[in-house]
């Protein structure tokens, strides 16, 4: 089967029309907002690569296209070896990964695990479509065998300042921006300090925008430098940065250097003026830790604890540069490493995690070398085990 010919059947599997109304919900949640758009071309990435490259008539180039159509013909040739019963759970989830807020990462994620333990010499057995056990899949190799869980922890739950909720409420204030920078001429910095950050309660949302965003029109309205209370510190100042670059990816680039890589930015334009938006939470952001809390929930609801088990996840709303530093600054080994010395983690032999840049097959350094970071628990009984090695240990 060609790899076009693969995307159509993964197309057909879900169903074409439930296909084509979420390409088109997608684009329109992309057209509403300029910076929010961005958010949603990040989060959903792969339907919306997969709609590219059913139009196009070019063969497919790129690496990261090739891998998101490999791993379709996976899915699909999967759907082939079930029964008809364990099919249609497998389309069911299929379909409802096509309504918000959820996406078919998951599935893909998990497809992935099963088709590399299978590489490494591991028979598998989709135990969650055959039995609906809470597990994922079991392996076995040389007579052993392990459960393993495939799951998705966003970013966003170790960030007081989600990047969705900021992404919204720069596009909601954009305008207001404009209209106040036509009637003041010049260079700004509008800096944000958020105690309480970004969070709000289910249902909450919006109305914590719009209170954020009608401080911030009543701040320049009122001609005010600084607004405080225990929710936030608006401050309002000349924008003093020497030699910014006209461009705004230029001048996003010299603000990242100034205010470091966990700062929110946004830069509105009208004529010659310029105002800058830099916002952060007084914390720092410890996403590891959120990868952390989801290991210790999933370890004690989804594991048998009768055989070894794999917690196999994958990091989603994380950006290139922010994947690299933890890794590189060895946060999420950390948390992994002091995860698996709890007593919650007793029953687990390792843990992986991998990115959207390994999903698409980035080479190093945007993506681990090995295809994910692998941690082996040494305190379980079969951390030796040669039988289960290529799925526990890392060359590293």
């Amino acid at each position: 089967m060609s790899e076009r010919a693969g995307l159509q059947a993964f197309v057909d599997a879900i169903g074409r029309a439930a296909w084509q109304a979420r390409v088109a919900e997608l684009e329109a949640a992309i057209a509403a907002g300029r910076r929010s758009g961005r958010a949603v071309l990040q989060r959903h990435a792969l339907e919306l690569a997969i709609a590219r490259m059913l139009r196009q008539t070019q063969p497919l180039l790129s690496a990261a296209e090739r891998e998101i159509a490999r791993l379709s013909g996976l899915i699909v040739a999967h759907l082939g070896s079930l029964a008809p019963r364990r099919r249609a759970r497998l389309q069911a989830e299929l379909q409802a990964a096509l309504h918000f807020p959820h996406a078919l990462t998951p599935i893909f994620h998990h497809i992935r695990v099963a088709e590399r333990l299978r590489a490494r010499g591991f028979a598998v057995a989709f135990s969650g479509l055959d039995v609906e056990a809470p597990l994922d899949f079991t392996v076995t190799r040389d007579g052993i065998e392990a459960e393993v869980v495939c799951d998705v922890v966003s970013a966003e739950e170790g960030r007081d300042v989600p990047r969705r909720a900021w992404l919204q409420l720069a596009d909601r204030i954009d305008a207001d921006l404009q209209t106040w920078l036509a009637a003041h001429p010049g260079r700004y910095l509008l800096k944000m300090t958020l105690p309480r950050g970004l969070r709000a309660a289910a249902g909450q949302e919006t109305a914590t925008l719009a209170a954020l965003h009608q401080r911030i029109r009543a701040l320049l309205e009122g001609q005010r430098r600084a607004d405080q209370d225990e929710a936030a510190l608006l401050r309002l100042d000349p924008l003093m940065l020497a030699g910014a670059q006209a461009d705004e990816m230029g001048l996003m680039a010299q603000l990242r250097g100034e205010f470091g890589p966990e700062a929110h930015l946004s830069v509105t334009r009208a004529n010659k003026g310029v105002l800058v938006m830099a916002a952060r939470a007084t914390r720092e952001d410890d996403v590891a830790a959120a990868v952390r809390r989801r290991l210790e929930t999933l370890s004690g609801s989804r594991l048998s604890g009768a055989r070894p088990g794999i917690l196999a996840m994958f990091l989603e709303d994380t950006d290139l540069a922010e994947w690299r530093a933890l890794r590189e600054h060895l946060r999420l080994e950390g948390e992994a490493r002091q995860f698996l010395t709890a007593p919650a983690a007793r029953g687990v032999i390792a843990v992986s995690c991998a990115s959207r840049a390994e999903l698409l097959g980035l080479p190093a350094p945007h993506a681990a070398s090995e295809g994910e970071l692998r941690f082996r628990n040494p305190s379980h009984p079969a951390a030796r085990s040669a039988a289960l090695a290529p799925a526990i240990l890392s060359a590293h």
